[in-house]
């Protein structure tokens, strides 16, 4: 888990207030604060959205993106302070999302990972457990516990 979810792209009791700011938020997370990239990131997600909302139920949402230069999969876990309107299926709001990237050409191992993210959010106690964990290595352990072979 440690390659698809670094230590470095993990947010917790994140303060955006909207699903925009969460974006921006992750693709700043996802690029290591290189603007350029950060905005690339940004406006792929963005794009994927306005196809139609990324929120899941029950306080989860999934937004993913194909990027061409991507040679790995990357994600980016963010826990929010406070749960914000995500347009979710159940038209709750949103407190835990996990944006995914992958390369573009990797369309079997997107909808994988996709799947796979889908089945672990689905998991009630599993997303007890993401509210309530305090550090970032606790929340990147409980990943690679619970999608080993996703590393």
């Amino acid at each position: 888990m440690e390659q698809l979810l670094a230590a470095s792209a993990i947010g917790l009791d994140c303060a955006s207030q909207s699903k925009k700011r969460v974006l921006e938020h992750a693709a700043d997370l996802l690029s290591a604060s290189d603007a350029a990239q950060a905005e690339h990131i940004f406006a792929r997600l963005l794009a994927r959205e306005r196809l139609g909302s990324t929120g899941l139920a029950d306080g989860v949402a999934l937004p993913h993106a194909r990027l061409p230069d991507l040679v790995h999969s990357r994600g980016s876990f963010i826990r929010l302070r406070q749960a914000i309107d995500f347009d979710s299926e159940d038209g709750q709001p949103v407190d835990l999302v996990f944006v995914l990237l992958v390369p573009d050409t990797a369309h079997q191992d997107h909808l994988r990972l996709l799947a796979q993210l889908a089945a672990l959010f689905r998991d009630a106690a599993v997303c007890r457990q993401l509210r309530c964990l305090s550090g970032v290595q606790q929340v990147q352990q409980l990943f690679a516990q619970v999608m080993p072979d996703a590393a």
